[in-house]
């Protein structure tokens, strides 16, 4: 398994990865699909906070940052999302991803780090409490999705 920067190339892959779990999952809250431009501008944007996960070439996972809220005040504090493909999990390769990107966001002068879990993701929670994280709160009902409300677990990591 190789971790890189995410490049141009990688956006079909994402794109497919991303769109999956956005489409079948409650592990995202959103409904709306990742555009190709969009991902294309977010890699370019976020360059070295935004790295993918590669097996025998082919992309299996993604790790990425963006701060946490707007403004100057928040510019140390910054959240992410990781996706593995179905037949990446359990295989390290998150932790792989989630150690990378801190590293990375360390260099870019990050503080404070945030996961926001979906209630219905034991799994996800048990990975980031597996790797550091704390669960600092639970946000009941914040998410509606498949015609149900869900809570946001609300975990952070200090770098």
């Amino acid at each position: 398994m190789t971790i890189r920067q995410a490049g141009p190339a990688d956006v079909p892959a994402v794109a497919a990865l991303w769109n999956e779990v956005i489409a079948h999952t409650a592990i995202t809250f959103t409904t709306e699909f990742k555009t190709p431009e969009g991902l294309a501008r977010d890699i370019t944007d976020r360059g070295p906070l935004f790295l993918v996960a590669t097996q025998d070439d082919a992309v299996c996972g993604f790790a990425t940052a963006f701060q946490f809220r707007g403004g100057p005040g928040y510019a140390h504090t910054f959240e992410h999302t990781v996706q593995l493909a179905p037949e990446a999990r359990g295989l390290g390769a998150g932790r792989v991803l989630m150690a990378q990107l801190e590293d990375n966001l360390r260099a870019h002068g990050a503080h404070s780090l945030f996961a926001g879990v979906s209630g219905e993701n034991p799994s996800g929670v048990a990975f980031h409490r597996a790797i550091g994280f704390t669960q600092i709160a639970t946000l009941p009902e914040v998410g509606f999705k498949f015609g149900r409300w869900m809570d946001l677990v609300l975990m952070q990591k200090i770098l």
